[in-house]
């Protein structure tokens, strides 16, 4: 195991498997439904490969290495999707979506380079979303609006659940703490970025992060974001204080996308000038494609959050190592 695996003390899982199963089922029936309605948005199907080279998959921070393969009939090579981030907005603007309107769809994707451990898996589901917005809508204020929505959402779902199962008894704080991300550094400047969070997290319980992807004043960066979608200055974390991890879960990646300016900023700093010989790319520049606002939710962290599990493995059907496999089964935590 590349991360370290915490066992909550006297862990016990408050539902059965077979509970769990209509659990989760019912957690994205109310989910899905509450988020689309809030946000405007419609459901579409997504693909789950990619052509390789085509410059629409996610390159996360840049490293990770994608899962590809040749394609016998069609000729080429192809990708397994590490997120839809660029795809969302390019189907916007195919599929003709005005201002105010927008798409959500089940985003299923491997990451074959990430270190699993209580909430990280090499298999990523999350209901991937992303709407039209005006010029005039890129602006902190309609980034917290927009996030408070989500929030909402999820509080309403956990609400819903609890009744269903009343052995649930944690609470989510529906009222986010607004902080950036060079604010926080200056609270705990000798903390790690994940210290910082779970420090903010424990006091508020409900915290969304913002500003994440640039170099802040000591030099490094909270955490990394790939230059060519979200702007850097416009987008954030929603983080929610779990309490049988005793620590703070990260549920959604959200932001305002890039226009032409800070497209051309940010492919400067990383040095990565040469994606804009991509379709995608050039289509921002020249505003083609929308502005537009979107994110990522994570489906197996929202139901372990609110089934109060303590494994994401719990919820979801993955492949985990011997060493996990075992300390899990001797610690009473079932994985699917």
């Amino acid at each position: 195991m590349s991360k370290s695996l915490y066992i909550p003390k006297g862990y016990k899982s408050s539902l059965s498997l077979r509970e769990t199963q209509h659990a989760i089922k019912y957690i994205k029936d109310i989910f899905q439904q509450v988020l689309s309605f809030s946000l405007t948005l419609d459901r579409v199907s997504a693909p789950l490969i990619v052509r390789k080279g085509s410059g629409i998959n996610d390159d996360l921070n840049g490293v990770e290495r994608k899962v590809d393969f040749d394609i016998k009939e069609v000729g080429g090579e192809a990708e397994v999707v590490q997120s839809l981030a660029k795809w969302k907005r390019m189907a916007l603007y195919r599929y003709g979506y005005n201002i105010g309107e927008g798409i959500y769809t089940d985003m299923n994707a491997i990451r074959r380079d990430d270190d699993t451990d209580n909430t990280h898996s090499i298999f990523v589901d999350q209901w991937d979303w992303e709407k039209v917005i005006s010029r005039d809508q890129r602006t902190v204020d309609f980034l917290k609006e927009t996030a408070k929505n989500v929030v909402k959402a999820i509080v309403y779902t956990k609400r819903k659940v609890s009744l269903r199962y009343p052995q649930l008894t944690s609470k989510i704080c529906e009222e986010p703490f607004f902080i950036t991300t060079q604010e926080l550094e200056d609270m705990y400047p000798d903390k790690t970025s994940h210290e910082r969070e779970r420090l903010i997290t424990k006091e508020h319980k409900t915290v969304f992060l913002m500003q994440i992807g640039g170099k802040l004043a000591s030099g490094k960066k909270h955490d990394g974001r790939a230059p060519d979608y979200d702007d850097w200055s416009l987008n954030g974390d929603i983080l929610i204080w779990d309490e049988v991890l005793d620590d703070s879960l990260e549920v959604s990646s959200m932001g305002i996308r890039v226009d032409e300016n800070s497209l051309k900023s940010q492919l400067a700093e990383c040095g990565a000038e040469d994606r804009m010989k991509y379709d995608y790319h050039k289509m921002i520049a020249d505003g083609t494609l929308p502005l537009t606002i979107g994110g990522g939710i994570g489906q197996s962290r929202i139901c372990m959050l609110l089934l109060e599990k303590a494994h994401i493995g719990e919820v979801q059907s993955s492949i985990w190592s011997d060493e996990m496999i075992q300390k899990c089964a001797e610690s009473g935590i079932t994985l699917l």
